[in-house]
């Protein structure tokens, strides 16, 4: 006998698979946005489920904006697909300045909630890493100083202890470092901003949200 969860599961997954073959028409071209989708009983027959299936997966269209639904009229395409590509795709996809003002608004508020939520461990994390970032700028090591200092800002964002940030800012880190490990030949410029990491660690150890924001302001580029 079938229990309770074993029906749902099955239901959603039918509705998934709706929902990728509505993508699938929308992206081809089939419907274009403004197109009216076909009724529920066609759709029914179209795809060979059930009415619940069908308005399930018509709920999940319409919540990711794909769709919209007027009573009475019907459904309708209201975007394009590769218009809701997921949000980490589209994070992949940023280069230069629009990557760059993306990093500095998490920097900022990293350091304000670091500097308020941090732990001893954290600390402990952040200068081993500072350390280390000094030691390899020091011997003109490039890769390891700019790998040190991501592991730096990781352990930032995780003293922030707000999971979105550490996981927005391992994604932007790591188109970062790309970036860097192209423009850095030398550690000249990564040693000049020593100082600045070094009194960002501080004011995360004093607690003081606002001097983590100026220093995190500092070396990010926002004030000179």
């Amino acid at each position: 006998m079938m229990n309770k969860d074993t029906t749902l599961l099955k239901r959603y997954s039918l509705a998934d698979a709706v929902v990728h073959n509505l993508q699938q028409q929308i992206t081809s071209g089939q419907y274009t946005v403004g197109d009216k989708l076909p009724t529920e009983p066609e759709l029914m027959l179209q795809f060979g489920v059930g009415r619940s299936t069908i308005r399930e997966a018509i709920r999940m269209l319409a919540n990711s904006g794909l769709v919209r639904v007027q009573q009475g009229l019907g459904t309708f395409v209201e975007l394009r697909q590769n218009a809701i590509e997921p949000f980490q795709q589209s994070l992949q996809r940023a280069e230069g300045d629009d990557l760059n003002e993306v990093r500095q608004l998490l920097e900022l508020k990293i350091a304000e909630k670091a500097a308020s939520n941090r732990t001893e461990e954290d600390i402990q994390l952040m200068k081993h890493y500072l350390q280390k970032r000094h030691e390899a700028a020091l011997q003109n090591k490039p890769e390891e100083c700019i790998e040190a200092d991501i592991e730096f800002h990781i352990t930032l964002a995780r003293a922030a202890k707000n999971e979105v940030l550490v996981d927005l800012y391992k994604i932007i880190a790591n188109k970062m470092k790309k970036s860097f490990m192209a423009v850095f030949i030398t550690t000249e410029t990564l040693l000049s901003k020593q100082s600045l990491h070094t009194a960002l660690l501080q004011s995360i150890i004093d607690q003081n949200p606002q001097k983590a924001w100026y220093w995190a302001a500092k070396i990010t580029g926002q004030i000179r």
